[in-house]
């Protein structure tokens, strides 16, 4: 009996060495990519947001901040579907998120722990709505921390030039 049960959480580990993190970096780079698209056929709004931006990015001009996440966006989200530089993409993608809750998702006004927690929702009634962002960091967390995983172009480059599969 004990070793039938070995077998099979050794066939689950094993599938989630090689589905698990794919699922996650799917699931994660469309959201991205999405949220990317949406800028792209957009108009910037960072425009009006430029001074809730943080410092040093407040000092960069609207245009390129509005660029630069479009693009770390499109592009990021589509790198993690593939698994190519999956770590830098989910460290820059973490950063974009961060500054993102403090200029759109940041309740404005909060006196008390309890009025900050309101804003722990998909929608904005006045309080923010950074549940979305949040989970988002903590799904890039595990990339970020293990990498892409086996079924990765980052698994095969690592296979191929330093021999060695994760």
């Amino acid at each position: 009996m004990k070793s039938l049960l070995k077998k099979i959480l050794d066939s689950v580990d094993m599938g989630g060495d090689w589905f698990g993190m794919l699922l996650l970096r799917v699931l994660l780079g469309w959201e991205f990519f999405e949220s990317g698209l949406e800028k792209f056929r957009g108009e910037n709004w960072f425009l009006e947001a430029q001074d809730k931006f943080p410092v040093p990015l407040n000092m960069v001009p609207p245009d390129i901040s509005w660029h630069m996440a479009t693009w770390f966006e499109l592009v990021g989200g589509v790198t993690l579907v593939l698994g190519l530089g999956t770590r830098f993409f989910s460290a820059s993608l973490m950063i974009l998120t961060i500054v993102a809750i403090s200029v759109a998702h940041w309740p404005a006004e909060w006196a008390s722990i309890a009025d900050l927690l309101k804003g722990y929702a998909i929608t904005d009634n006045g309080h923010g709505n950074f549940k979305l962002p949040v989970i988002l960091m903590a799904m890039l967390l595990p990339l970020l921390l293990s990498g892409a995983g086996r079924l990765s172009l980052d698994a095969l480059i690592a296979q191929r030039y330093f021999g060695k599969m994760r």
